[in-house]
């Protein structure tokens, strides 16, 4: 700021409905320079505006400033949800050497082609199935998807815990619904549950961020893909 402006009075008036200083003689009269008047928002700001004498006002016809709402007590502003890739809770409190399974099925068509996707972990390991299972409905390429991973697996007597994003599958597997369609594969994969010391489905959300179940996906989905190539 020059030492002209620094020399300035200043008056509070308003323009376009907002407060604003402007700069006067010192008898109080505004100060026109080129027809225009020099008015800051805040005097601590650098930057300045000139304009016409007729479009300032006085400093009552300002629109005043819009109060915030006042927050309710007891009551937390809302925080948008987390959508990083968390595992579920439920995983935190799994039981020691525990095989963790998380499986997916894909079809294109509902019927169409199909693919089922599987991922193993077991401690430090992990294993990976991508299959295609030719024309299927998306539902039993879900239950075949599980049906796999409970074959492939060679220890019954470690804890199991297969990951789903299916509540069609995980109703038919731990609720004891009775399948109006697809009974024989749903028998089949009773038939080994059976066989497993300590096993158990964990539902999961599908497509929110879990690590594991989208890879279980990709995998599922893959093995479509490669197969129309």
């Amino acid at each position: 700021m020059n030492d002209q402006h620094q020399a300035n009075s200043w008056k509070r008036m308003s323009f376009k409905g907002n407060k604003v200083w402007v700069a006067t003689e010192a008898n109080g009269n505004l100060l026109v320079e080129k027809a225009k008047v020099l008015i800051k928002y805040n005097l601590k700001q650098d930057y300045e505006y000139r304009v016409k004498p007729e479009s300032l006002n006085p400093e009552d016809q300002a629109v005043p400033a819009r109060k915030k709402p006042e927050k309710k007590p007891g009551k937390k502003p809302d925080k948008k949800p987390d959508r990083s890739s968390k595992k579920p809770d439920i995983e935190a409190s799994l039981p020691d050497n525990c095989i963790k399974i998380y499986t997916d099925g894909a079809s294109s068509g509902n019927p169409g082609p199909s693919g089922i996707g599987i991922l193993f972990i077991y401690e430090e390991n992990k294993k990976k199935i991508s299959r295609y299972i030719g024309k299927a409905t998306n539902n039993i390429a879900e239950l075949t998807a599980i049906k796999v991973a409970l074959e492939e697996l060679k220890r019954v007597d470690l804890p199991v815990r297969i990951f789903s994003d299916s509540s069609y599958a995980i109703g038919l597997l731990t609720k004891n619904w009775k399948p109006k369609k697809n009974q024989e594969l749903v028998n089949e994969i009773r038939a080994l549950i059976c066989k497993f010391f300590d096993l158990a489905f964990i539902k999961v959300k599908g497509h929110s961020g879990i690590k594991e179940n989208e890879i279980a996906d990709f995998l599922a989905t893959s093995a479509i893909k490669k197969d129309l190539l």
